[in-house]
């Protein structure tokens, strides 16, 4: 069972203010990483895909928290989240290799996996009350048909509290093969509130009280099982805002057709960096140049990369339909905005999303139960690791992955397929 504990840093283990017994107690019994480095772009979805296929951005080409799709009307894009996987994700995930080797799979509020034909049982993230998991929630009085059509609209700890809810349900009816399930609530409070402040380490108390529910259910149940428990990226603090877009504007590279704006160029942020898109091919031997000297000059940006720069950040180049013409990389203590007004403005927040050799990026990684050595300390790894290291446990092989199985940490044991 794989537990992703979305925004948790892995500096946040280091603070004696956190009350997290159940994690540090996983840790201490099992094996940890001191930490785990994302890939870039360091934001949700792409580092959520590649703990499931092994590989990075450029081979799975999951850049944004969903597809990117152009407007071409006016040249803006949009992000779509609710897109299939089979459309958003190039690569063979650990789950699509489980489930072809005869084992059952499932997923709670996993992330670029909407529609997935190797899931067996699902309570996605944007749960459907005639759904047959959220049925079984509903027949327990664990929540109501009205409570998950307005799903959105509620508190992230609630939202948590029912993922974990819908987690239980389906390991204790179905005992699946694999199980992935991502809680959500300690991002929403650090992009609000900033890392590491009262209302952060009480979500992270939260998290950790849930993490127990499932070891205190899966103990309870006497079947053999394995917990890796990570995030998907570190957490910087914020004190300052840039809205590209309003720059593009208010540089002329946006024009008025007749009363409906037209856009040169679009810019879409992602905490720590952002990538730049021309909207005309055409334009782009003449706009990359303006664009990345008129970014190169902005207050709070540390760098400009072109797509010559692509590769060696794990990013896929111009053969991609995702890929940027430039990456826009921030200082520390700035982080990009969506809107097309104003230009700069203050923030008392926190985000995501700087390059992953920033060591506030840095993830958690624990693992714990049936097959992992007791007491093992794994340094730095990478989360490219983790699809491999799920394989591993599962019996079954991944090929065409970057990643290897972190075998410091498994026994000698040998798996069996009856493994959570």
């Amino acid at each position: 069972m794989v537990i992703s504990l979305d925004g948790f840093p892995a500096y946040a283990l280091d603070d004696p203010r956190l009350p997290v017994p159940t994690l540090r107690k996983l840790a201490r019994e099992g094996a940890a990483a001191a930490a785990m480095k994302p890939v870039n772009p360091t934001v949700t979805w792409p580092n959520h895909t590649t703990m499931v296929t092994g590989v990075d951005s450029a081979h799975h080409q999951v850049l944004l928290n969903g597809l990117l799709t152009r407007n071409q009307a006016d040249g803006s894009i949009t992000v779509e989240p609710w897109r299939s996987k089979d459309l958003m994700v190039h690569a063979r995930t650990v789950y699509d290799a489980a489930y072809e080797a005869g084992l059952t799979t499932a997923q709670v509020d996993w992330v670029a996996i909407y529609g997935a034909r190797t899931i067996s049982w699902s309570f996605p993230e944007q749960p459907d009350p005639n759904g047959l998991i959220e049925g079984e929630l509903i027949k327990e009085g664990l929540v109501t048909r009205d409570q998950l059509a307005n799903y959105d609209d509620s508190s992230p700890a609630w939202q948590d509290e029912i993922r974990t809810d819908a987690a239980l349900d389906i390991l204790k009816r179905y005992k699946p093969n694999l199980m992935l399930l991502h809680l959500l609530c300690l991002d929403d409070i650090n992009h609000q509130y900033g890392p590491m402040g009262n209302a952060s380490l009480e979500a992270m108390a939260f998290l950790d009280d849930r993490v127990k529910q499932i070891v205190d259910t899966l103990e309870s149940s006497h079947q053999r099982f394995t917990l890796l428990i990570v995030s998907d990226h570190g957490f910087r603090k914020t004190a300052h805002v840039i809205y590209p877009n309003a720059v593009l504007r208010q540089e002329g590279l946006v024009r008025d057709d007749h009363g409906k704006p037209t856009w040169d160029a679009w810019v879409v942020p992602e905490g720590g960096t952002a990538m730049v898109y021309v909207t005309d091919p055409t334009q782009r031997a003449q706009l990359v140049p303006r664009l990345s000297g008129l970014f190169n000059r902005l207050e709070g940006v540390e760098h400009v990369y072109t797509q010559d720069d692509l590769a060696k950040l794990g990013l896929p180049a111009q053969q991609s339909s995702q890929s940027p013409d430039l990456l826009l990389a921030a200082k520390a203590g700035y982080e990009f905005k969506s809107g097309t007004t104003g230009g700069k403005a203050e923030s008392n927040g926190g985000t995501h999303g700087y390059l992953n050799s920033d060591p506030q990026m840095q993830a958690i990684f624990i693992s714990w139960g049936d097959g992992i050595r007791p007491g093992v300390h794994l340094g730095n790894i990478s989360n490219l690791d983790v699809a491999p290291t799920i394989a591993a446990l599962l019996g079954i092989e991944m090929s065409n992955v970057t990643g290897r199985p972190l075998n410091k940490m498994l026994s000698d044991v040998p798996p069996s397929h009856g493994k959570h």
